[in-house]
């Protein structure tokens, strides 16, 4: 069994908002762990995902800990570096699709808002983490990816950006304050360049 952090710790990134991603890799002793509190793989599924050059694996390979060895030996680090990302195109459009429909469910409907909020905060920041991935060779898994793509950043407010993030906590994690109806409609307006950014990521991670 092997035990890695990884994540805004392995980052420097630590926040009153940040958590502590740990991952557990093993064969049937991994049912003792809690998957609310760890994510858990068997080696062999994390050979696949090396072997299809998954985000995930990349992740992993460039910002993981390891904290446990049943062993004495580092399984992440034995493996190598992941296979080449080539699904940067199908992924960057699944995110744009996911935006597109939070994006629609935001303003037909006032039930689920911060929820919606939050599905956009994934998708931006997850097709800025494909596209830094498969594009710019720069990989970034950072929480504020999008803002750090430089010449190719999202064309969103650090104000509007805080709103999205706060809404992703508040649906993951339950606690924050509230978001009001006129920070709403702010980040509201902002979507339509949100959206034409992410529409040439995707037209580019095509041509690449």
């Amino acid at each position: 069994m092997h035990i890695y952090a990884f994540g805004s710790i392995c980052r420097g990134e630590i926040h009153p908002n940040s958590d502590v991603d740990l991952l557990v890799i093993g064969g049937g002793d991994v049912a003792q762990y809690d998957p609310d509190i760890y994510s858990i793989y068997t080696y062999l599924r994390i050979q696949e995902l090396w072997g299809e050059g998954n985000p995930f694996a990349w992740h992993l390979s460039l910002e993981s800990r390891l904290l446990f060895s049943s062993d004495d030996q580092d399984f992440l680090r034995s493996l190598g570096k992941p296979a080449p990302y080539s699904c940067c195109a199908r992924d960057c459009e699944k995110f744009l699709s996911l935006f597109r429909h939070a994006r629609a469910s935001l303003t037909d409907s006032c039930a689920s808002r911060v929820f919606d909020l939050s599905t956009i905060f994934l998708s931006i920041r997850n097709i800025a983490t494909c596209f830094s991935l498969g594009v710019v060779k720069s990989p970034n898994f950072s929480r504020s990816s999008a803002l750090l793509l430089e010449k190719n950043a999202v064309p969103l407010s650090v104000v509007g950006y805080q709103v999205l993030e706060r809404a992703r906590v508040l649906c993951t994690r339950g606690y924050g304050p509230k978001i009001t109806d006129d920070e709403i409609d702010a980040a509201l307006r902002e979507l339509d360049a949100v959206y034409d950014w992410m529409s040439e990521l995707v037209e580019r991670a095509k041509r690449t």
